[in-house]
């Protein structure tokens, strides 16, 4: 394989691993944007549609991305539950408070998957987990590419319903001015949890998709991936959700690049060194406006 093919080969796997990281942070992010609420417990998020597979296979023998259809309804129900009893009571208080209320989730969901599943890690094998498909001269996982399509699908699902519906303008009023929201009879602590759900479905799909590619523990893998969302969504621009689909895909690139021309034993500081470097040169982000401050 020639410098040039290995190159392809590393950009169009990097471009795959930053899709899932890419719906991670937008789901982050979109919460942010609207509520201005920094979650703590979003990784967790990712852990639990990774055990949500886990339990639909073992109980129904499901493919994980067909327990989608099961799984991505009853978490967006989960989300709006957990908005109402966490979150909507906190909607005026200072925003350490609710920084904390998401740190304390996170400790709750962390121990109740340990208590329910335990520390051993858990991972979901399917037959076609070895497969690959050569295009031109690459070759790339079928997991990868079912995964990329689905990510593909979700995403220009969010695009459409911020867009072209009546719900998704109201979103967008809410995350541009609250206030100004509620004036023309928009109920913003609705919209508050319709993205709270949104945002929980956007990490279960990834964490279904991980599954079969990752293995799960609920101590270890909810951190990692809270870490990685905060790392994209800064790469992106706090609260631009389109930048955090570029700050994903950024990050799984770098890290693949990282892992391939450096060292693999380094894979996740590679990410940490852009986010570090983003922040110092460009704190907005890569793709966040530029504020002029008096």
């Amino acid at each position: 394989m020639d410098i040039l093919t290995t190159i392809i080969q590393n950009l169009a796997n990097g471009l795959l691993i930053g899709g899932v990281y890419a719906l991670i942070g937008v789901g982050l992010s979109l919460i942010f944007g609207v509520m201005r609420v920094i979650n703590f417990a979003h990784g967790d998020f990712v852990v639990i549609g990774m055990y949500s597979a886990l339990v639909i296979y073992r109980q129904l023998s499901l493919d994980p991305y067909l327990s989608l259809l099961i799984a991505l309804p009853l978490g967006f129900l989960l989300g709006l539950v957990l908005e109402r009893i966490i979150l909507s009571p906190l909607v005026d208080a200072p925003e350490d408070s609710t920084l904390l209320a998401t740190l304390g989730l996170a400790l709750i969901l962390q121990n109740t998957l340990l208590l329910i599943f335990g520390a051993e890690p858990n991972s979901l094998y399917v037959s076609y987990a070895t497969a690959t498909i050569k295009l031109g001269p690459i070759t790339l996982s079928l997991i990868q590419l079912i995964a990329g399509a689905v990510i593909l699908v979700v995403i220009i699902g969010l695009y459409l319903f911020l867009t072209r519906s009546e719900a998704g303008k109201a979103v967008r009023a809410t995350a541009q001015n609250r206030l100004g929201a509620e004036l023309i009879g928009i109920n913003t602590l609705a919209i508050h949890s319709l993205v709270f759900g949104f945002g929980m479905v956007l990490a279960i799909a990834a964490g279904i998709i991980l599954i079969p590619q990752l293995f799960a523990t609920p101590a270890i893998t909810g951190p990692v991936f809270t870490l990685k969302a905060f790392v994209v969504t800064v790469l992106g621009g706090l609260g631009n959700i389109w930048g955090a689909i570029g700050g994903g895909l950024l990050l799984g690139v770098v890290e693949v690049l990282g892992a391939s021309y450096i060292s693999n034993s380094y894979r996740d500081a590679y990410g940490l060194v852009a986010f570090l470097l983003v922040l110092l040169l460009r704190p907005e982000g890569l793709f966040g406006k530029t504020v002029k401050r008096v």
